[in-house]
């Protein structure tokens, strides 16, 4: 050792001695008063906030969710089997977060990015607040980039932009996550990133979930985060804001995302059941007043952000439950109120075989035909209006009603319509496909076929598309020799 580094170590001590002032330290510490049922009760800890994370001395987690005089209310976020009354707790001093990374892609986590695939932790480059600020107004753009479900009634009656809300709802067991899976499926090779949160439901569901993402290889720009139903309520309750962390992750990049919630409601009630736990007064439906709040805050994350703050954009679509069809319950209303728009299935449909069971009559996009390319946007144009004019003749029908010849025709051309909007789950098509089939029928190509030929007329159409030049932006006259020519193959002998 050299004889100048004991002195250099001398002279580095002396600065740290010269520097130090004597002083207090106070450390809050609370003790556990009582715990079951996925929260706790706690004493001490005077300074605590809502949302303040927990750390207690077992091991376990948990955030403050309740605040009374002489004790506060914690849900558990992760629990040991340590944990009992007595047990003591402090502050974490940092808010909830989740690691964010692009190693998160084809990845299945927790809602605290704990690895539930059996595969190693994935390595984050920062972690994203489960709590954070809406973008400003001055920080957003319009929605003005179409976002393909590759679900022909919705690309051209119902369109969803990049960046918009549109809200999934009806009874269970109608498709609404088949939608949602279909339109994650489509975002292949489309450069944008989804995020799928699965919300309280049982194991078979979450494991169906997301083999049918990794069968069509869309797992491999999906992050899948998962609060099944035995997980604990308070996993359950963070579960959407741990998504909504990670897709902002990537909104801030400039990058496209699409989030799905499925589903809010299993969310709303997971709410309603903390909240009764601490005792909090139940509103209206026993849900806490504050239920409303808790949605929207998380809704309005998604935007589209303007150029100067990256560009980027993050089109969510929730899931709600109907009972019986009944779109008037608290819950479904507020989220109606919240989002830009809604696609709402129905049973009748549904059981009339009719898929997907998508009622145009009570499904709108307030925001998304904005963003449609203008081909489309003109094809599409009145049919909307049109076909519903249609149902109502049908309707009318029904009573032995003599129709004009006019008349007649309007309702086979509507019954050809309809045909043609049916399709087959985990079938996505093409914006180019959409365009063409909308091309054909407005120019009558497809009036003289009977409805049960359509869908082999349409199939013909598809493999042209796969094998064209043709773009959006190309000429209708192009598109109308290019269908003409693929329809009158359809048309001859094999």
């Amino acid at each position: 050792m050299s004889p100048n580094k004991p002195k250099s170590l001398l002279k580095k001590q002396a600065d740290w001695i010269s520097r130090f002032q004597p002083g207090l330290r106070v450390i809050e510490q609370g003790t556990v008063v009582s715990v079951g049922d996925g929260i706790t009760w706690i004493k001490g800890l005077p300074s605590a906030a809502i949302e303040d994370i927990l750390m207690f001395a077992d091991g376990s987690q948990g955030m403050v969710f309740d605040l009374n005089r002489d004790r506060i209310g914690a849900i558990l976020l992760y629990e040991t089997e340590n944990l009992t009354a007595g047990t003591t707790v402090h502050h974490a001093r940092h808010p909830l977060s989740i690691p964010v990374g692009d190693e998160f892609l084809g990845r299945v986590v927790d809602p605290l990015g704990t690895p539930l695939d059996g595969r190693a932790r994935p390595s984050a480059v920062g972690r994203g607040h489960l709590e954070k600020a809406t973008p400003a107004i001055i920080e957003r753009d319009f929605v003005h980039k179409p976002l393909y479900t590759g679900i022909k009634i919705i690309d051209t009656l119902i369109p969803i932009g990049k960046g918009q809300r549109q809200l999934i709802i009806g009874d269970e067991g109608l498709g609404r996550s088949s939608i949602a899976i279909d339109t994650v499926i489509n975002q292949k090779d489309k450069d944008v990133i989804c995020i799928y949160v699965l919300i309280g439901q049982k194991r078979s569901a979450v494991v169906s979930t997301i083999e049918t993402l990794r069968n069509h290889s869309a797992l491999d720009y999906t992050a899948c985060v998962v609060a099944e139903a035995s997980t604990l309520a308070g996993l359950q309750y963070i579960a959407p804001f741990a998504g909504c962390a990670l897709a902002e992750y990537w909104m801030a990049q400039g990058r496209d995302t699409l989030i799905i919630y499925d589903d809010l409601s299993t969310h709303a009630r997971t709410y309603r059941e903390l909240s009764l736990l601490l005792r909090r007064p139940p509103g209206r439906e026993a849900f806490p007043g504050d239920i409303f709040f808790v949605h929207s805050r998380l809704l309005e994350r998604s935007t589209s952000l303007n150029a100067d703050n990256g560009g980027g954009t993050m089109t969510a679509l929730p899931i709600v439950e109907t009972k019986q069809g009944e779109i008037a319950a608290y819950i479904p209303t507020n989220l109606i109120s919240i989002t830009d728009g809604q696609i709402y299935l129905d049973v009748d449909l549904f059981n009339s075989g009719f898929r997907p069971a998508i009622d145009i009559a009570k499904s709108v996009s307030r925001i998304g035909g904005k963003a449609q390319h203008s081909n489309i946007r003109d094809q599409a144009g009145q049919m909307k209006l049109d076909y519903l004019q249609f149902l109502e003749l049908e309707a009318f029908t029904r009573f032995g009603q003599r129709l004009e010849a006019s008349m007649e025709a309007r309702i086979k051309r509507g019954r050809l319509l309809r045909e043609i909007l049916k399709q087959d789950r985990l079938k996505p098509l093409s914006s180019l496909f959409q365009l063409a089939w909308l091309t054909a029928f407005n120019n009558g190509f497809f009036n003289t076929l009977k409805v049960a030929e359509i869908m082999g007329c349409l199939a013909k159409i598809e493999q042209g598309v796969e094998s064209t030049s043709l773009s959006l932006d190309s000429s209708l006259e192009q598109w109308q020799q290019a269908i003409s020519s693929w329809i009158t193959e359809s048309q001859q002998p094999s």
